[in-house]
């Protein structure tokens, strides 16, 4: 494992560092990982007055550029503890999301006694900094689960917005929490997207236990666990969100996982368990009744009244009319009128809201055609969604399937293929599924492993399997780092792609 870092005889007691105030003057920390979060942490722990050495596994790009400027230390390092972190005597360790547990670091720091804490622990003892008028610390919304992660953050950001709140989404979505906490503008609530990678290092630390106002696990299905190791450690990593919540545990009534999650959780008193589900709501609840959005939760007489929400008709706008974005648009409304924000007020956000690129977000319609890039369907879950809001679908789907079994979802969706398309690094996998549960189904791979010209590939060959009335779906059930650099570049060259097709054919 190469020569092992130095670790101080007498550690600094981190149990005190709890606050932007306290004295973390001279601490000596590691930070594992360079890309946008583990910038943040490395630029934090600076501004604190802590001696930083980011450890990584490239130099590339501008993070690493302005690690120099900020004042912070780089060693290059992919798997083995490097020799240049001899004598550095450490403190702790500050994770990236991207490291799995096993990482030799990892077990290195292990080994060693070496607290580790990630990003979000970091920004929890941290969050002082910047509040309310009132200088008390925002309340922090939690958001997680399989699918449907980043439009319920961003949804329930805009409801608290609309309801008066100084409010913003970050974590998971794009935007660091330690920016987040450091914006000198100051929030009243941050709604916080999480991933399981980042549940994972949480609640491990005295003085670094989350406590949400609110939080929501919004379903459960297999996804990441080569990362998690075990079915069972991603579920565990997951039920998290719940701990220590003060207010509402908002679950999905249609996965009994995430009502076990609840079930399971300690949470502060006082707290109530808020289901969400597409039929009538009962007391406690938030559902649909004929066509109504309604609160049955978040109001003294729910045993015998609702309060409206929206319609179905105030979704249709923004493509949320699907059962599995109204799904989100009910967990997304209990989060929010947890905080207090009016059910008029909730019926404006929904109004208002337009959902992300790569989204089940509709490129163009040609002779009958419908192109459709849901390139953010990145696991089975999310592709499931998209493949059942259509019929006869030409589904270009693969990537890298994070230790997936595809079977189930070839299996329930193949009477409404007409064919499909199969790119990407895990073909083999997907070629297998439909070869044992689906042989009917039209088969075609683009076979090339480099960027360029991979999306044109798939484009044509969807073209010449769709007829008029079909729908050409890019829902990967993957993840995209094999070809392309995300998601959304994986969306935005099928969209390109697709409107040179049609040029061509003029």
């Amino acid at each position: 494992m190469g020569q092992p870092i130095a670790v101080r005889d007498n550690p600094r007691d981190l149990s005190a560092l709890t606050s932007w105030r306290a004295d973390w003057a001279g601490l000596r920390v590691v930070v594992l990982g360079l890309g946008i979060t583990g910038f943040s942490v490395a630029d934090t722990l600076v501004e604190l007055g802590c001696e930083v050495l980011v450890v990584a596994r490239e130099s590339t790009g501008e993070f690493s550029e302005l690690l120099s400027v900020i004042g912070a230390d780089f060693v290059q390092s992919d798997a083995a503890v490097p020799p240049a972190l001899a004598g550095f005597e450490a403190d702790l360790l500050v994770v990236s999301p991207g490291y799995a547990p096993q990482h030799p670091l990892l077990a290195w720091a292990r080994e060693q006694d070496l607290e580790i804490w990630g990003d979000i622990e970091l920004a929890w003892r941290l969050r002082d900094k910047v509040g309310r008028a009132d200088g008390t610390p925002a309340d922090w919304i939690c958001i997680t689960g399989t699918n449907g992660k980043t439009t319920t953050t961003q949804l329930t950001a805009t409801m608290l917005v609309t309801g008066g709140l100084r409010a913003a989404p970050a974590g998971n979505i794009g935007i660091p929490v330690l920016d987040a906490i450091r914006d000198p503008s100051g929030f009243d609530v941050l709604v916080i997207e999480l991933s399981s990678h980042q549940l994972h290092w949480v609640n491990r630390n005295v003085g670094g236990v989350l406590a949400p106002l609110a939080s929501v696990c919004l379903n459960l299905a297999d996804d990441h666990l080569e990362w998690h190791g075990s079915r069972e450690a991603y579920r565990n990593a997951k039920a998290k969100v719940y701990d220590n919540v003060r207010v509402a545990c908002v679950y999905n009534l249609g996965d009994l996982a995430t009502r076990q999650m609840v079930e399971d959780a300690t949470v502060q008193d006082g707290a109530r368990a808020i289901g969400f589900g597409l039929g009538v709501p009962g007391p406690s609840d938030v559902g649909l009744v004929d066509g109504i959005l309604v609160d049955r939760a978040f109001l003294d007489e729910r045993r015998t009244s609702a309060l409206e929400l929206a319609t179905m008709e105030d979704l249709i706008p923004s493509g949320m009319d699907s059962p599995h974005m109204t799904a989100n648009v009910l967990a997304a409304a209990a989060l929010a009128r947890a905080a207090g924000v009016t059910p008029a007020q909730v019926r404006d956000a929904i109004r208002a809201f337009r959902l992300d690129h790569h989204r089940t977000e509709v490129v163009l319609e040609s002779g009958g055609i419908l192109w459709v890039d849901d390139s953010k369907a990145t696991n089975a879950h999310a592709a499931d969604a998209a493949l059942s809001g259509f019929s006869n679908v030409v589904w270009i789907a693969g990537g890298l399937l994070k230790g997936i079994d595809p079977a189930p979802l070839v299996t329930k969706h193949a009477m409404r293929l007409r064919g499909v398309v199969l790119i990407g690094a895990d073909r083999s996998a997907l070629r297998d599924a439909f070869e044992r549960h689906a042989p009917g189904v039209t088969v075609l791979e683009v076979t090339g492993g480099e960027t360029e010209g991979v999306m044109s590939a798939a484009v044509r060959a969807a073209a010449s399997l769709a007829r008029s009335g079909d729908v050409v779906l890019l829902a990967p059930a993957a993840a995209s780092m094999d070809q392309f650099t995300d998601y959304a570049d994986r969306g935005t060259r099928f969209a390109q792609a697709v409107r040179e097709q049609l040029d061509e054919q003029g």
